[in-house]
């Protein structure tokens, strides 16, 4: 097969297996917390493996980047954390288009790391994301757990998008596999004092099910993109994993049963649209500079 078809198709499977990541807060009988303490604990481990594979060192290249690293972390560990909050309150369907706020969320505090003026296209972004979440909200109160979902969400895509921009910034000269590797470590170390009773006492099912969230659905994937990009530019990834809510939602409706309803699903369109959008303009925008 042609390494271009052959690495668009690892892509898409990257992005179902991303997107199938919050099917796990619905199957895993614990708290949020102790998910991602799982999922991060076998990630790193496999993500490690991985890197001494490949012959790649683990070591970072100066003592600043350590203290980066361990900011990063943190960040990855709350986003996670809250990740799976949203999909134990909401849904996994709601929750998942609540998180894929973050595109927009990126656009609208960019320019608070770089020199970029918002335009119009984007505010008209944004308008639609907070109608589309507004879709989701069934009633203005936290007590509702679907509502709290949805808040949960998107302070998880808010975490995500500052992440984002903090590592393209100061560590984007990392490999994606060594990168991902210390950022999960310190978020296993942060999280490991936070570990309920129910977490070491998990039956052997739990700890099956974790291992395949960190491993198989989280270290996988992001070897796959670092084999991916080999052949295919970073713009082509970033359309393609626009459709993760999209493979998510549909796997929530599959094998959970899920029923988003129509208010949601149209609030979803909305959400995926305004992603999509902005990452299509942001890559015009990489282009003309380039």
């Amino acid at each position: 097969m042609d390494p271009v078809k052959r690495s668009l198709i690892t892509l898409h499977i990257t992005v179902i297996l991303l997107g199938g990541t919050g099917l796990f807060a619905s199957i895993i009988p614990l708290n949020a917390t102790d998910i991602t303490l799982g999922r991060s604990v076998f990630a790193c481990i496999a993500l490690a493996i991985f890197l001494r594979f490949t012959g790649e060192s683990l070591f970072l290249n100066k003592p600043k980047d350590y203290a980066l690293a361990t900011l990063l972390g943190v960040l990855m560990a709350v986003h996670w954390v809250t990740y799976f909050a949203a999909m134990q309150f909401a849904g996994v369907a709601v929750g998942m288009i609540a998180l894929f706020t973050f595109p927009v969320i990126t656009v609208l505090i960019e320019p608070m790391f770089e020199k970029i003026k918002l335009v119009w296209q984007d505010i008209f972004s944004a308008m639609a994301v907070f109608i589309g979440v507004g879709l989701l909200v069934p009633e203005i109160s936290l007590e509702n757990e679907v509502t709290l979902g949805v808040l949960t969400g998107v302070v998880s895509a808010f975490l995500y998008a500052f992440r984002n921009l903090l590592h393209r910034q100061y560590f984007s000269h990392y490999s994606g596999a060594k990168a991902m590797t210390w950022q999960i470590l310190v978020a296993a170390l942060c999280l490991l004092p936070f570990a309920s009773h129910d977490f070491y006492v998990a039956d052997q099912h739990t700890w099956l099910l974790l291992v395949l969230l960190g491993t198989a659905f989280t270290a996988l994937p992001h070897a796959m993109v670092a084999s991916a990009l080999i052949y295919l530019r970073a713009k082509t990834f970033s359309l393609i994993a626009c459709m993760q809510p999209m493979y998510g939602v549909i796997l929530a409706i599959i094998l959970l049963n899920e029923s988003p309803g129509i208010k949601a699903l149209i609030g979803g369109i909305l959400v995926t649209s305004a992603s999509l959008y902005e990452t299509m303009n942001a890559q015009k925008l990489h282009n003309r500079k380039a």
